[in-house]
């Protein structure tokens, strides 16, 4: 289960065991959160099905019901009731805990025709500005502003518009579509961002009776449509968790199985581990690492889907830590990433970052030490240093982690390896 907020926790870690065995991956952190704010889309009772148990599920949830939505979570399931009139003002308190609860905006410009959603909270990995959300909703028709920290949107009338993104954008691909589906008219996403948890989002909207084409490409064409139905929608596997643990498997010289995750979300990374040295073996919602020996140090440059997922920019930077050679990491979407890399030097890491880019020296071995995660990513990659660093290590803020990962310690120790949630507070 996901830790409580406000409880001082740390992860105890003993490295130096091989990791082996398979482990479930459940829905997807980036995607079930946009599927709840879809959902605000339709009157009536929407369901989500293969939902991760994190902590971000129940803040989304805080979230909807601040604007009279009824939310249930049970178990694996979060259903979904939305009101015929949904109110407009997200509440301050459960928006500033969550950065992803920014997609309620679209929703609510396409259904009441306003929104007032506070600027929200969430990793310290580098600004996220909503520049593109506000232009793409001004297009379809709206006038948006920043007034008093919260982001603002009215419009009489949706209609439809030709919008050209920048940058791919995953947060402005989404808001914009989900406010494009209920326009007047045809709407075009120009680079759009192509990542399976905008596939997913997509699925969905289908279900409830969006008409949209291009799916999966960088060109979106949105059908308006008078209304949309409530759905009941299976969330796809996490693949950046399941990304974590075949890194995992490399770091360790392991042999793990992933299940749940579509291994073609990960063809880039799967890859990388095989340049790393790294065998894989594939099939349907599955796929195998196996590692004999030290990894190979092997480049990487973090870019929008189909590129290198920037959320696993840090546990690249933890394989090359214990990798045999040098290796050149470059970080193209969130600039403030690479404070990560000042807690890998505490554990022994030959690191040095330069603006973009981060030169690492692997060693064959780390050393233990206490280091905070910054952010969900950057935790998951102290712990898996921590799996190949001589003596215990403390990993600290670990809510973070619990933000993105359901059953992290338990999922590592059924795979071997010596890890424990320690309670109390730190010695700083």
């Amino acid at each position: 289960m996901a830790t409580v907020v406000g409880v001082v926790e740390h992860f105890a870690v003993r490295g130096g065991a091989r990791l082996t065995g398979a482990v479930d991956v459940v829905g997807a952190k980036n995607s079930v959160l946009k599927l709840m704010a879809a959902a605000l889309l339709a009157e009536g009772r929407t369901t989500l099905t293969n939902c991760p148990d994190i902590l971000d599920v129940p803040l989304m949830a805080d979230v909807l019901r601040s604007l009279g939505c009824e939310v249930e979570i049970d178990g694996a399931g979060v259903h979904i009731d939305v009101p015929a009139s949904p109110g407009a003002e997200a509440d301050y308190r459960s928006v500033s805990r969550l950065r992803a609860s920014v997609c309620v905006l679209g929703p609510l410009v396409a259904r009441c025709r306003r929104a007032v959603v506070p600027l929200p909270g969430g990793d310290a990995i580098g600004s996220r500005p909503l520049d593109m959300h506000q232009n793409g909703l001004r297009k379809l028709g709206a006038t948006t502003d920043i007034e008093h920290g919260s982001v603002t949107a009215r419009a009489d009338d949706l209609h439809g518009a030709q919008i050209w993104l920048d940058f791919p954008s995953v947060g402005a691909t989404e808001n914009i579509l989900m406010a494009a589906v209920l326009a007047d008219g045809t709407t075009i996403i120009d680079n759009a961002a192509r990542e399976p948890e905008i596939v997913d989002l997509c699925v969905m909207l289908q279900q409830m009776g969006a008409k949209l084409e291009g799916v999966g490409s960088s060109t979106l064409t949105v059908h308006g449509v008078t209304g949309l139905q409530p759905t009941t929608h299976r969330v796809i596997g996490d693949r950046i968790v399941g990304a974590t643990w075949a890194f995992a498997a490399v770091i360790t010289s392991g042999e793990v199985t992933v299940r749940g995750v579509d291994p073609h979300h990960i063809d880039l990374v799967l890859d990388k581990l095989r340049s790393a040295g790294a065998e894989t073996v594939t099939g349907d919602q599955e796929f195998t690492v196996i590692m004999h020996g030290r990894p190979q140090a092997v480049d990487y440059v973090t870019l929008p889907y189909p590129g290198f997922a920037t959320d696993l920019q840090p546990m690249a930077i933890a394989l090359s830590a214990v990798a045999e050679g040098t290796s050149m990491i470059t970080e193209n979407v969130f600039e403030a990433r690479f404070r990560f890399v000042d807690e890998m030097i505490r554990l022994g890491a030959d690191a040095r970052t330069d603006g973009h880019h981060a030169v690492v020296r692997g060693r064959s071995e780390l050393s233990s030490a206490p280091v905070w995660a910054s952010d969900i990513r950057a935790g998951a990659g102290l712990v898996l240093a921590g799996l190949r660093a001589r003596g215990t290590t403390e990993v600290w803020d670990v809510a973070h982690i619990d933000r993105g990962y359901p059953r992290f310690v338990e999922n590592l120790r059924d795979l071997g390896a010596d890890i424990s949630r320690v309670a109390g507070e730190p010695d700083r």
